[in-house]
């Protein structure tokens, strides 16, 4: 093998290892989502969602609008996180919305099976436990359309943030999997996460249940 040789060898592995290293760079999923659709993504909602795009799927959702924002802050680990309603794209002050009463989040997105075969079981327990605590589901893709249209199917009404960065999980300490269940205290503090799937109403009013005591 000539010098002239061994140098383009040497040249080429040095450009092979710097694409591959640049690909590893761009290529960094969060564990426990690989292969899921919109697993990298870092925007609240896709570019393609706009009002006007949004506006037959939300129609077809009809959800419930968001809480209406309390007079005190709210939990202290969501103050400042702002996000949009499902319902209608208002925007959401998390923690003053969240405030004054048990609130049980709900994390999932919309491709996610476990979280499909859940959420009726949310919307049951909700309906059966009335005003005394607040279910509020969280969808954690940038995919809002594909969000709506799935709740549409589901015929799943339930108050719904589009958060699409993670924000609200990041902020309460809730491992990336999905689905998973916070429980809030009345107060704004965690009572539990459960990184779990449900499979009916009665679990999770066991679950809410043991988390207040």
């Amino acid at each position: 093998m000539t010098t002239s040789t061994r140098w383009t060898l040497l040249v080429l592995a040095v450009i092979a290892a710097l694409i591959t290293g640049l690909v590893l760079a761009l290529d960094e999923t969060p564990p426990g989502t690989e292969g899921a659709p919109g697993a990298q993504a870092a925007r609240a909602h896709r570019d393609a969602d706009t009002p006007e795009a949004l506006a037959g799927p939300r129609q077809r959702a009809d959800l419930p609008r968001c809480p209406a924002a309390a007079d005190n802050p709210g939990p202290e680990k969501l103050r400042g996180i702002v996000v949009e309603c499902a319902a209608d794209g208002a925007n959401v002050d998390v923690a003053r919305a969240l405030a004054g009463r048990p609130v049980v989040l709900n994390l999932w997105a919309y491709w996610c099976g476990p979280c499909a075969e859940e959420l009726p079981a949310m919307a049951d327990y909700q309906r059966r436990v009335g005003p005394d605590v607040s279910v509020v589901t969280v969808h954690q893709d940038e995919n809002e359309t594909a969000a709506l249209l799935r709740l549409a199917e589901l015929g799943v009404r339930l108050p719904t943030l589009q958060d699409g960065q993670r924000r609200i999980a990041a902020a309460l300490g809730v491992p990336n999997v999905m689905p998973a269940t916070v429980v809030l205290r009345a107060d704004g503090s965690v009572a539990e996460i459960l990184p779990q799937a449900f499979t009916s109403a009665d679990e999770i009013a066991a679950a809410v249940k043991n988390a207040l005591q």
